[in-house]
């Protein structure tokens, strides 16, 4: 039997409740060992340990939590409390989601809207953050977007995020993504007033599928003035049969770049190859190799890679969908330019 787009999605998600939260592992490039965690002003924070608590408030003067890795578990400390556990949460006073700030102490500080898990997994912290999905939406479209970028562009953006958080959940063991491109980069929530929140409050509930069934939108900076296809890139072909789509934009305005490397490191780099792409990406710098699109040329012991685009080069190509909505374009016509005979439908509430 072939189920329809709203008893598709329940199938994919489990319920209801939690159709409208994803979980994202969050500053899992930092490694750390040491977090701070910050209410906001006029939200009051309760932090669990095992079967112990305390109460974070910036109105009452106490703001403000350290939390450490110890032993096989964690340690929590205020200017007047300690608490330990296995597992420390956050959440409002009624367990649902609240505004803090979460930070790697002298790295990296972020605010978040929902709730918040921290294990100690071999001595690191493991932060997660269950966020409501158009919270997540929002967040992406900030991310993943330039300012300036057309009102349409954002839209169409926002729902190729969507989609991808509904249909391609577990893409880690233990969590839902994590907050780096290789799931969908995630920054703070961006404010109400702002056009990434615009565009995802515009389309909110859109989402895209292909034969009923959502499917995990895949989108890049910018292509090589066509789009690729996951096969073509090494990668399985999933539920939606990506075509390659002519960007007229790219195709004009090429990005091109030049990059060098040891040819040590460059053994298994393969062009139209994302998995070998990712792995020196991880290893020496994400900006390393920015594109799949590239040729090698041996120069004594290294390697000169010489390439155009960025990103994968599959799916929604950011710069072409901007081009598409400066001229006139809007959201939906990007979106089905880009993933042919994909269909929008409204996910149920």
């Amino acid at each position: 039997m072939k189920l329809g787009p709203a008893l598709l999605y329940f199938a994919l998600i489990g319920s209801t409740a939690s159709a409208q939260d994803v979980r994202i592992g969050v500053l899992g490039l930092f490694h750390s060992f040491d977090l701070t965690v910050s209410s906001t002003t006029g939200s009051a924070i309760i932090l669990r340990a095992d079967d112990r608590s305390l109460t974070l408030d910036a109105s009452a003067g106490l703001a403000r939590a350290s939390i450490r890795a110890h032993d096989a578990g964690l340690v929590v400390r205020t200017a007047t409390q300690s608490l330990a556990g296995h597992e420390v949460t956050l959440a409002s006073r009624k367990n649902g989601p609240v505004d803090f700030v979460l930070s790697v102490p002298g790295k990296i500080t972020r605010h978040y809207r929902g709730r918040l898990a921290i294990s100690n997994v071999s001595g690191e912290l493991i932060p997660v953050v269950t966020i409501d999905l158009e919270t997540a939406v929002a967040s992406v479209v900030a991310a993943e977007t330039l300012p300036g970028e057309p009102i349409e562009a954002l839209k169409a953006q926002a729902v190729a995020a969507r989609s991808y958080f509904v249909a391609g959940r577990r893409r880690h063991e233990d969590l839902d993504f994590c907050d780096t491109t290789h799931c969908q980069f995630l920054r703070s929530p961006p404010p109400s007033q702002s056009a990434a929140f615009k565009a995802a409050a515009a389309t909110q509930g859109l989402a895209l599928t292909f034969e009923s069934q959502v499917f995990a939108a895949m989108y890049t900076r910018s292509c090589s003035g066509r789009t690729s296809t996951p096969v073509e890139n090494g990668l399985p072909p999933g539920n939606y049969p990506y075509y390659s789509v002519e960007c007229h934009y790219c195709r004009q305005h090429p990005v091109r770049w030049q990059s060098r490397i040891s040819a040590q490191n460059a053994n298994n780099l393969r062009p139209s190859n994302e998995p070998s792409r990712l792995e020196i990406d991880r290893k020496l710098g994400w900006n390393t190799v920015p594109s799949s699109d590239f040729n090698i040329k041996p120069d004594g012991g290294e390697v000169v890679l010489e390439g155009v685009g960025q990103g994968h080069g599959i799916g929604l190509c950011q710069a072409g969908g901007k081009a598409m909505a400066e001229d006139g374009a809007n959201f939906r016509q990007i979106l089905l330019y880009y993933y042919p005979n994909a269909e929008l439908i409204s996910l149920p509430r």
